[in-house]
């Protein structure tokens, strides 16, 4: 009873500090230390990166699935959640342009139409929360990586760990996990990606000697919905048309040119900068 109390109480407090002020905006470098990052230097052909995954205060799977669709907008891959799917990959309820194109391609039935398809369908990710002992200042921070269908992604490698020697989560008796990464080259020599080649780990020990640190990370109420951000079906739509959504300040929505519509909407309003600009590039590649 009384964690439901402090709990409650914890959410009105947040609530009335607020105010229904704005909040304030992150700076890119703010923004940035929510993400672990893996992405090795340019030129460096293998590292590694120490983390600590942080318990559920619910003894749930810290593992969160969720599903995006690989997108290149203007020169850049972009990551975009896909709001027709729940976490089991069902559909949500919620409309999702690019899983309507994905449909009516498929159902097209010709060959090329179904290869086509496969580029706009959603793929699972995994989210959780983590502590990059290499830079503990910034606090729990949010990785993500996909699903590897081969059995070989981070998650593959890391469950045997969990299965072997118990719940590396543990804030008295988990293991810091040791990420071993390789540059890998793209095909067609475009450049390289880092993946995880294997996972070790360190002896069991504690989350923190700090009983404040411990407080802080394992209270951290965020979810990965307060750091990634899900863009609204109008932008979404405009992409499945692949055109190019520009965010309108008078409207406070995306919009873009339609072709086909009898009046261009981007040529009669102010355009301001877009509220989710500033979200990181992908790193991850659309692999």
């Amino acid at each position: 009873m009384s964690n439901s109390l402090d709990a409650v109480l914890a959410q009105y407090e947040k609530n009335k500090q607020s105010g229904g002020s704005t909040k304030p905006q992150m700076t890119s470098e703010e923004r940035m230390k929510q993400y672990l990052s893996i992405m090795l230097p340019k030129g460096t052909k293998s590292g590694e990166k120490r983390i600590r995954i942080i318990p559920t205060t619910d003894g749930s799977s810290p593992f969160k699935e969720v599903y995006f669709h690989n997108v290149q907008i203007q020169g850049r891959w972009q990551k975009l959640y896909d709001p027709g799917k729940d976490e089991t990959g069902k559909p949500s309820g919620e409309r999702s342009p690019l899983n309507e194109v994905e449909e009516a391609l498929r159902l097209a039935g010709d060959a090329q139409s179904k290869e086509l398809a496969r580029s706009y369908r959603s793929q699972k990710f995994y989210i959780v929360k983590v502590v990059d002992r290499d830079n503990e200042e910034d606090g729990v921070k949010f990785w993500r990586f996909k699903h590897n269908w081969k059995g070989d992604g981070p998650i593959d490698k890391i469950i045997p760990i969990w299965r072997n020697k118990g719940d590396v989560t543990d804030i008295n008796e988990g293991r810091d996990l040791i990420l071993i990464l390789q540059a890998v080259p793209l095909p067609g020599g475009r450049g390289e990606y880092t993946t995880v080649s294997s996972v070790m780990y360190e002896d069991p020990g504690k989350l923190s000697e700090d009983a404040d640190k411990v407080k802080e990370w394992t209270g951290d109420e965020r979810t990965w919905k307060d750091v990634y951000s899900q863009k609204p079906v109008e932008y979404l739509e405009a992409i499945s048309k692949g055109l190019d959504p520009v965010w309108d300040s008078e409207l406070k929505k995306y919009v873009y040119d339609d072709p086909n519509s009898v009046q261009n909407t981007t040529q009669t309003t102010t355009l301001s900068s877009d509220p989710q600009a500033n979200d990181p590039q992908d790193e991850d590649l659309p692999f």
